[in-house]
């Protein structure tokens, strides 16, 4: 016998109902290749996972997403484990994922790239932001297991090194899951509330890719990125390569070479000093002995004649130098009278009255006014001639168009009788 039928949301209610009480699909573990992964501005994650046959879309709480030692990418091979859901209202259902591990060690490669491929873009490398060490630190931190290998070599390094410098140990975990909040909270809690601290290792000793995986993680990165104290970072072996080796402000290849890079050697630096006074002390009496002999060599007399002697060039140079000037000197003035004559001459050549001591006269018709053209006159006028000595009153008997001065003779023009 049929059941009635029921509606498109009561039968996805009861399928959904089905899955949650399903305990093997409460708490599944499923392993596949990520792929569509898309990053949501919430901080979910969506993705799919996929095998050759088959593909079952996830999806990863921003809650859970804090908790990833890595960065997921497209094409990891991963296991997602967490339960199977359903969307009511699009009759869907996913994988909501509460955590995920990678598989394999190419697969960390691809997580490493991928961060590190991000970091860069953003600046996180920079060498520009890269803060410099102190010559002579005061206080140390050290940031690493308190029970590794690395601690005791850092320790025993600084100290053979400089007994000035005060180490401060800060303990943390330095691989598992929990490994990389811990070194970020010890990191923000340096800079906090110690801030006198003048240099900070981070750090421990080899170990596999996966037992160094904090060290590749982003809050780590963040952290060391935002310290401000500078932070030297000294992570497994001098092969092994970390992306807090790539944000930190100095990289050293192993903990031995970090704290060896954070302190000078006050031994060599004592033998050096001791070297350098010695130099400086045999210079001096060098430098003495010198300045003796020559003071011995020169008795009063000679110092005497000395002077005399630079006293004579002194005024040698003295005279050559006031006969130089003298000699600009009268340079400059004959060139002055030289400018001054010609300016003369030019003067003498636009005085209006030079042509009059030469024999020529001034017409006017009236004061003020000089006749230069007879189209202004007409016979009968009375005109003023000014000569060298004095003026004459003239009557215009007759005009003689076009005729010019050389052709006068005698009061008449030529042809005329």
């Amino acid at each position: 016998m049929a059941l009635k039928p029921v509606s498109v949301s009561q039968l996805n209610s009861y399928i959904k109902r089905i899955l949650q009480t399903d305990p093997i699909l409460g708490n599944v573990s499923v392993m596949g290749e990520i792929s569509n992964l898309k990053f949501h501005s919430s901080g979910h994650v969506y993705f799919s996972l996929k095998d050759a046959n088959s593909r079952i879309n996830c999806f990863l709480p921003s809650d859970q997403r804090r908790y990833l030692r890595f960065e997921l990418a497209d094409g990891m091979q991963v296991t997602a484990s967490g339960f199977v859901y359903l969307y009511e209202r699009g009759g869907t259902y996913s994988l909501n994922v509460r955590e995920i591990s990678v598989n394999g060690r190419g697969n960390l490669s691809i997580a490493f790239e991928e961060l590190k491929k991000r970091l860069d873009q953003e600046g996180l490398f920079d060498a520009k932001y890269k803060k410099e060490l102190p010559v002579f630190p005061k206080k140390v931190a050290v940031i690493t297991s308190p029970t590794g290998a690395a601690v005791r070599d850092i320790i025993k390094i600084i100290k053979s090194r400089n007994d000035y410098a005060d180490v401060l140990i800060f303990p943390c975990l330095v691989q598992g899951p929990g490994a990389a909040p811990d070194i970020s909270r010890c990191i923000q809690t340096v800079n906090r509330l110690y801030p006198e601290v003048d240099v900070m290792i981070v750090g421990r000793g080899g170990g596999s890719m996966e037992e160094l995986w904090a060290f590749n993680e982003e809050i780590v990165a963040r952290s060391i990125f935002l310290s401000e104290i500078p932070v030297i970072s000294a992570v497994g072996h001098e092969t092994d390569f970390t992306i807090a080796d790539f944000v930190a402000d100095l990289r050293a290849e192993t903990p031995t070479a970090a704290a060896q890079a954070a302190v000078p050697d006050l031994r060599k630096l004592r033998e050096y000093s001791r070297q350098l006074l010695a130099d400086l002390s045999r210079a001096q009496g060098q430098k003495l002995q010198y300045y003796a002999m020559r003071l011995s060599k020169n008795s009063a007399e000679q110092m005497l004649a000395l002077l005399l002697r630079k006293a004579k060039l002194s005024e040698m140079r003295t005279n050559q130098a006031l006969e130089n000037l003298r000699y600009r000197m009268d340079g400059k003035i004959r060139d002055a009278e030289h400018r001054l004559a010609q300016a003369q001459l030019r003067l003498e050549g636009l005085n209006p009255y030079g042509p009059l001591e030469r024999g020529y006269g001034m017409v006017f018709r009236r004061p003020g006014e000089p006749l230069s053209s007879v189209e202004k006159v007409r016979e009968g006028d009375r005109l003023r001639v000014a000569l060298s000595d004095g003026a004459l009153d003239c009557v215009v008997d007759k005009v003689f168009p076009g005729l010019l001065p050389g052709e006068v003779e005698g009061g008449t023009a030529h042809g005329e009788s």
